[in-house]
């Protein structure tokens, strides 16, 4: 199926802007791009509360912002964004935690962790994890109670909360009771066949991932760990059940579609969809994209089952 008429326009107009392409471009001049976009998304949705903190992490702290609905929290949600661990913001991602605030009923967490090539792998990583920590210790005072736990991230954040996932059960906690992966990252296999298909070359292709690679793990035997790369861990039994997102056009489409597959394999519950006529970060382009309001809608409605079903008591 061809892109939606939507995202070809968006596809048109940055095209006429005459912004190089991502990979030629430097981290800094990258993380102008962000900055654009967010001016595009507008404002979200006013919420309960918004409230500004710092995570303590191995050589320094990191920001994160706390967003609260106007009633108890059902739920409390760390979200780690995208960017290929090398560029994205709080502030990129506000409008779309508003809106998943509104929408879920859940107060949502945006984790700043520390980009590459500043700091290369395994920083996100470490920090992801120490700000799921940092959460949960904090819980009751965020929500109230002490409510199910959510993770979830797009891209590089979808990465992210895949290998979070991978270290809780590890750990033996925390207790998570949902990992959200939107068009995550799984896997350094740059020549699989979504990686070299001319159709999925688009604001995201095989060459920006290349450099966004270089940039965040640029050892080869790192990118092998399933920190870095979760789809290599031996064994997915026991993680919390999935909801996976892909999109049609989009160079990590088949690496997302085949962590679904192992999960599934080991016995772990997951709900997937691969959305059709979209390209790789239609999630996050709130108020831009139709496609990242269906996207939205459909993460809202799975959250919204999952939680129903834990309230359900067994009979």
């Amino acid at each position: 199926m061809a892109l939606d008429e939507a995202t070809t326009a968006f596809l048109t107009q940055m095209a006429e802007s005459g912004r190089p392409p991502l990979h030629e471009l430097t981290p800094m001049e990258a993380r102008g791009l962000g900055e654009a976009l967010r001016e595009m998304y507008g404002s979200g949705p006013e919420v309960g509360g918004v409230t500004e903190d710092t995570v303590p992490v191995d050589g320094g702290q990191i920001p994160v912002r706390i967003l609260t609905p106007h009633g108890p929290p059902r739920a409390v949600i760390v979200y780690y964004h995208g960017g290929g661990w090398v560029i994205g913001a709080l502030d990129e991602y506000d409008t779309l935690a508003r809106q998943m605030v509104e929408r879920t009923g859940a107060a949502v967490v945006l984790v700043d962790y520390r980009l590459a090539p500043e700091h290369r792998y395994p920083t996100a990583p470490n920090d992801a994890w120490a700000a799921l920590r940092w959460v949960d210790e904090r819980i009751e005072r965020i929500a109230g109670a002490r409510v199910p736990l959510i993770v979830a991230g797009d891209s590089a954040g979808g990465n992210l909360s895949a290998v979070v996932a991978q270290r809780a059960k590890a750990e033996g906690g925390p207790a998570i009771a949902l990992q959200v992966l939107v068009y995550p990252v799984t896997d350094a296999d740059l020549d699989n066949a979504s990686y070299v298909d001319p159709a999925n070359q688009l604001l995201l292709s095989r060459d920006s991932m290349i450099w966004f690679w270089d940039h965040y793990a640029p050892e080869p035997g790192d990118r092998k760990n399933p920190d870095a790369s979760p789809l290599q861990a031996p064994d997915l039994s026991g993680l919390p059940p999935a909801v996976v997102l892909t999109a049609e056009h989009d160079v990590l489409r088949d690496e997302g579609e085949a962590y679904a597959d192992r999960l599934e394999e080991a016995g772990v519950p997951v709900r997937r969809r691969r959305f059709t006529g979209q390209m790789h970060g239609f999630f996050q382009m709130v108020n831009l994209l139709p496609g990242a309001a269906a996207g939205l809608a459909h993460v809202s409605d799975e959250i919204d089952r999952h939680l129903a079903a834990e309230q359900t008591p067994a009979r």
